[in-house]
């Protein structure tokens, strides 16, 4: 134990080190400046320019590292900036340690400016834990529990509050620690759910975000190829967590009771690989609920499993979970292997640009290793037909539906994965949300291509109002927004495609430039049933 007294801000920049920090991610107020001056060289500041840009863009890149990203934010005010990316950050499991400037203790009775009543309540209850600790020298050690309960699964953000007074105080570094937070299912449960599979004669297994959050795509491809069982896509999912191009790979699930029941009804049985039984975004009458078909969910996530409508459940990390399935699964190479997922035909060319027709052509330009930070609600159907993805660490969007997550988020990505091409497929919608980060690349030069599928409005809303049978709501048409010149505002050149003649030339552009460009994709308005998306 090193016993040197240090002040609060030496001990607190220890801590980060400990834990593998190299890079804070910030929006500086005057609360927060003894914590920033005389900056350290070995600590990247990633400044951003509003708050919820700050917390998509840790997000970005805690998922990609797999690290617990560290966040700075101004005060109560900045703090409530960050919310709504918050809350993604929450429902995505990141493990993130928010801290957040305090006035001075000194002030607190007297209600200062900038000041936060019950500052550590103010998050929940969409962070893990939350403290503003009684006592100056408590700051660090409160830091460190925060970054090791972030990591435990299920993983998500925690935060800190820090009168700004604090950090002159004088402090020890706390003892390093080490959590092990992987954890073993029970093995009879591992057994039983091995004979369901092996006795099943149509097994269908659907793959959720935590598999590939967890580094499992092989693992879970080596589970499904071993059962020969179709694998879908889980309802909403955040990530990639199969090759989408498999000859196994049987499609997307809807976000709907009878959708999701009409395309599992073949099935005599069902797993659930880390994800919720099941994500539904309407109502609606669920056969599958009730036909008595076995449903088995594995997930590292008690709320989850206590939530489930209905079957069984074994709580595991999924490396643990699938190591030990693979160990009790016999070969099946006598079953029948599900029929390969149809095809789409060629979207043809066409002005306006079709949506599937811009998205066919960023398929097939785009480089092997590239990764998709997507968040074009409206689009999701059409991506999922002409944009394939190939499974680990190849997408990556929101989980909670809110916007504003994705265009910082692929810049957190790109610092994540430098040499990779990001492309940060967006909404003219979504991109309002967040339009700020792409300052932050610009400034940092990094390889990101914000694709702009723009249709002049929120596309997603046109087609619920349709759904809901909501005619003519106010608020859907989005006229006289200029992307380029936004773009080039914040020090990132872009082009506008009208012309499908021009689609390829400038996406081409995009994707071989050496730092940002903004593509800005005018499409026409047609948008898909987003709970009965199209076969194939």
């Amino acid at each position: 134990m090193n016993s040197k007294v240090l002040t609060v801000r030496e001990a607190t920049l220890g801590v980060l080190r400990s834990f593998g920090v190299d890079r804070v991610f910030g929006n500086p107020g005057s609360t927060e400046l003894a914590f920033l001056g005389d900056w350290p060289e070995d600590i990247d500041y990633v400044l951003g320019l509003q708050e919820g840009c700050v917390v998509g863009m840790a997000d970005g890149y805690a998922q990609a590292t797999g690290r617990p990203a560290f966040v700075n934010l101004h005060s109560a005010a900045g703090l409530g900036h960050a919310l709504g990316n918050l809350f993604t950050a929450f429902r995505n499991k990141t493990p993130m340690v928010v801290t957040a400037g305090q006035q001075a203790r000194s002030l607190l009775r007297l209600r200062p400016y900038l000041f936060a009543e019950d500052a550590e309540q103010f998050p929940k209850p969409y962070v893990k834990w939350s403290a503003e600790p009684a006592r100056a020298e408590d700051v660090p050690a409160a830091i460190a529990q925060a970054f090791l309960t972030a990591m435990q699964h299920p993983r998500g953000p925690t935060f800190v509050s820090v009168p700004s007074d604090d950090w002159a105080r004088p402090a020890s570094i706390p003892p390093v620690r080490h959590v092990a937070t992987e954890f073993a299912p029970d093995p009879a449960a591992i057994v039983r759910l091995g004979s369901a599979i092996a006795a099943a004669k149509r097994p269908a297994f659907i793959v959720g975000p935590e598999v590939d959050r967890n580094g499992c795509v092989e693992a879970m491809v080596a589970v499904a190829e071993r059962t020969r069982a179709a694998v879908w896509a889980s309802p909403m999912s955040s990530r990639a967590s199969f090759p989408e191009l498999h000859t196994q790979f049987s499609g997307f699930l809807p976000a709907a009771p009878g959708g999701l029941a009409r395309a599992l009804r073949e099935a005599d049985l069902i797993v659930v690989f880390g994800a919720p039984v099941f994500t539904f975004h309407v109502e609606g009458q669920c056969e599958l609920l009730d036909d008595g078909t076995p449903v088995w969910q594995i997930t590292d996530d008690p709320t989850e499993a206590a939530s489930a409508a209905v079957g069984d459940t074994i709580i595991a990390t999924l490396p643990k979970a699938l190591d030990g399935l693979l160990s009790v699964l016999p070969d099946r190479t006598d079953r029948v292997l599900p029929s390969p997922r149809v095809k789409p035909a060629a979207p043809a060319a066409a002005n306006p640009i079709p949506p599937s027709y811009a998205l066919s052509r960023l398929s097939g330009l785009l480089p092997q290793d590239a990764i998709v930070v997507e968040e074009a609600p409206s689009h999701r159907p059409a991506i999922q037909q002409f944009l394939p993805m190939r499974g680990a660490d190849s997408f990556y969007t929101m989980a909670s539906g809110g916007l504003g997550y994705s265009l910082p988020a692929s810049v957190g990505v790109a610092l994540a994965r430098p040499g990779k091409r990001i492309v940060c497929l967006i909404g003219d919608g979504s991109a309002m949300y967040c339009i700020q980060a792409i300052w932050t690349a610009a400034q940092r030069g990094l390889p990101i291509a914000f694709v702009v599928m723009n249709n002049s409005g929120y596309g997603a809303m046109r087609a619920f109002s349709r759904i809901m049978q909501a005619h003519r709501p106010p608020g859907i048409d989005l006229p006289g927004l200029d992307f380029v010149a936004l773009a080039k505002g914040l020090g990132c050149p872009g082009n506008r495609v009208t012309d499908v003649a021009q689609l390829d030339r400038v996406l081409g552009e995009a994707l071989a430039a050496k730092g940002p460009m903004l593509v800005d994709i005018a499409v026409d308005e047609t948008t898909t049933d987003l709970f009965n998306p199209p076969k194939g």
